[in-house]
């Protein structure tokens, strides 16, 4: 089954088209590297938890959407070859100027356990 690669990050509304933008940007980068799929999802319904919640955990502040992400691959050791040659990948120039606050992204890699589709 997939590795993958989850991220939480809060942005700023007004940043959703800059943040498409760079998503889109980096996508093709991410499958020339060996990714099978990557996936960006606006938050639209991501309620205040009692305990903890996705809002929370990223300390996302007032006008600042939830974006959720990931990233499949064919297994773990793809993902660690494919992110490392992400990172040194010459095409990649990230900008001082990110439409996100990446100190208060979360991310993770995940083995994947079941894995069902309808």
């Amino acid at each position: 089954m997939d590795y993958i690669d989850g991220f939480v990050v809060p942005v700023p509304a007004e940043n959703r088209e800059a943040y498409r933008a760079l998503a889109a940007k980096v996508a093709p980068l991410f499958m020339k590297h060996g990714a099978k799929r990557l996936v960006e999802c606006w938050g639209d319904d991501v309620p205040d938890g009692k305990v903890t919640d996705f809002r929370g955990a990223v300390k996302a502040k007032e006008g600042e959407v939830v974006v959720f992400s990931w990233i499949a691959w064919p297994d773990k050791a793809t993902r660690d070859a494919g992110m490392a040659a992400f990172r040194e990948d010459p095409e990649i120039k990230m900008e001082a100027d990110m439409p996100f606050d990446g100190q208060r992204m979360i991310f993770g890699g995940f083995e994947t356990i079941v894995d069902e589709a309808g």
